[in-house]
């Protein structure tokens, strides 16, 4: 049985700060044309998507990986109940280390299409060095392994993107904006990108299968 672990594109659907709005707008119909087509306009990083290297100006686009790297053997790390922009040291992941990939579930996913949902919970810079050294490629249920610009912002939190630096140019991969992982232990993680030419991130259809 698998888990369908995204959020639909929609018009109006929440997206980083910055990043294109997203619509989905019908631009023929079946009773009009005899068939239906719709123009989907978004960003390359729109929903639950996967980041590719030149994301943070590293080489390696999305189209250069066999479509095998982006078949994941994952688990679920239980991270919920942090305060907002709460960080998530290397003490929370495993001390193992099985797998191709973690799912770091904070609980975020609940609070999509919200505001509340940009001052989600982030890794600091030790935990991504963790992954790292153990291996795994990050999923996550928020919008960000590192923390989103907000109005919430506060002094001492990590400028930049350093968990995505750490992650992407030693080869791991970074899905974003995972939704339903609760309840989800040792999984088969599917998260195929778009054939995007040069393509820095891309949208997916992830999915999962218990082991």
């Amino acid at each position: 049985m698998y888990r369908d672990l995204s959020h639909p594109i929609e018009t109006g659907m929440q997206r980083f700060p910055g990043d294109p709005e997203v619509s989905v707008d019908q631009v023929a119909t079946a009773e009009s044309e005899g068939y239906r087509v719709s123009a989907i306009n978004c960003g390359s990083h729109t929903g639950t998507h996967v980041d590719a290297p030149s994301h943070v100006g590293l080489e390696g686009s999305i189209d250069g990986f066999d479509i095998g790297r982006f078949v994941f053997d994952a688990r679920v790390v239980d991270c919920t109940g942090l305060d907002p922009r709460e960080s998530i040291g290397p003490s929370a992941l495993p001390d193992d280390d099985h797998g191709g990939m973690v799912l770091v579930r904070t609980g975020w996913d609940g609070y999509w299409g919200t505001p509340r949902y940009l001052d989600h919970p982030y890794l600091t810079p030790e935990a991504a060095d963790r992954c790292v050294e153990a291996g795994w490629s990050v999923g996550l249920d928020t919008l960000n392994p590192d923390p989103t610009p907000s109005e919430s912002a506060a002094p001492g939190e990590p400028e930049g993107v350093p968990a995505h630096r750490q992650l992407l140019e030693n080869g791991r991969f970074i899905v974003e904006n995972l939704r339903n992982l609760e309840g989800l232990g040792r999984c088969r993680l599917f998260a195929v990108p778009l054939s995007i030419a040069d393509g820095d991130g891309s949208p997916v259809r992830a999915f999962a299968t218990e082991c």
